[in-house]
């Protein structure tokens, strides 16, 4: 694979070396080698000389995403075989061309294929730049990229959402497709500023942890109200409780309040049912 257009698979792209890498099957292992490229080969987000391929591996060169599958019984031998990100990657390099314009290829491709988790490392290691946009059934995610690290992410009509927040909401979506846009060079108030394993291993620790309130939060659908006649005195309230206090009451459902909140989902959920259990506030079923 390279650049040169007596390789096997030419991918003509600027981080794609002319001689890039060497992939060979010999009896049922599939091998690859990094030829000495500039940029690299990175296999399931690890950057490699060489690695041995099983069935579901994942190769990325430049900006291709190349995955192992086991073919028919028939077939003496595994093969390796494009990813429909590879496809997508060269139909959309030639109407760049037959359009008069070049901006450089694109990936993209499904996240049943590809999960975001996986996907986010990829562009960690390879240190990525551009705008990662993400579409699940009739939502779009934007998480900006700036040499791999994150640096912005905000769903559209959810402005309320802060970036990490974004993220989390993005994590959950195990369908849709992808695609990897250009560089934007638009300012954001509140860049995130952080590495993939950062925001990654936060939001896996948050996750674990709000599965286990579950069984003491109300459903997200219902409404918080005051408890009455209120009998605990608001006076003890340290100011995060308090601010959560006066947002839940504002606050159509529990799930828009986690939206909403200036902290994260599981502080916020830590100090509603904190709430609930001191008897400042109830759940209700909501008007809507």
């Amino acid at each position: 694979m390279g650049r040169s257009s007596d390789s096997d698979m030419v991918l003509v792209e600027e981080l794609v070396s002319r001689r890039h890498a060497r992939i060979t099957v010999k009896s049922g292992s599939v091998l690859v080698e990094d030829l000495g490229s500039t940029n690299g080969i990175f296999v399931n987000g690890e950057r490699v000389q060489t690695a041995t391929l099983r069935e579901g591996d994942r190769i990325l060169v430049g900006t291709s995403i190349l995955k192992v599958m086991a073919m028919a019984p028939s077939l003496p031998e595994a093969q390796l075989v494009p990813d429909a990100a590879v496809e997508q990657r060269v139909t959309a390099r030639h109407r760049s061309v037959a359009s008069g314009s070049d901006d450089g290829p694109r990936m993209s491709g499904s996240l049943e294929e590809i999960p975001l988790p996986d996907l986010l490392q990829l562009f960690a290691n390879s240190r990525k730049s551009g705008v990662l946009v993400v579409r699940f059934e009739g939502r779009e995610g934007r998480i900006v990229l700036d040499q791999g690290k994150l640096h912005y992410a905000f769903i559209e009509a959810q402005p309320e959402l802060a970036p990490f927040k974004a993220i989390y909401r993005m994590l959950d979506w195990t369908r849709g497709i992808f695609e990897l846009e250009p560089p934007d060079e638009k300012q954001f108030e509140t860049p995130l500023d952080a590495t993939v394993q950062e925001v990654l291993m936060e939001a896996f620790r948050q996750r674990d942890e709000l599965s286990h309130l579950e069984e003491q939060m109300p459903p997200a659908e219902q409404r918080l109200v005051l408890k009455t006649p209120l009998e605990a005195p608001l006076h003890e309230l340290e100011q995060d409780h308090l601010d959560v206090l006066q947002l839940s009451l504002n606050c159509p459902s529990i799930r828009v309040l986690l939206e909403r909140s200036r902290l994260t989902e599981l502080e916020t959920a830590k100090i509603v049912t904190a709430l609930i259990s001191r008897g400042y506030l109830q759940a209700v079923p909501s008007d809507g």
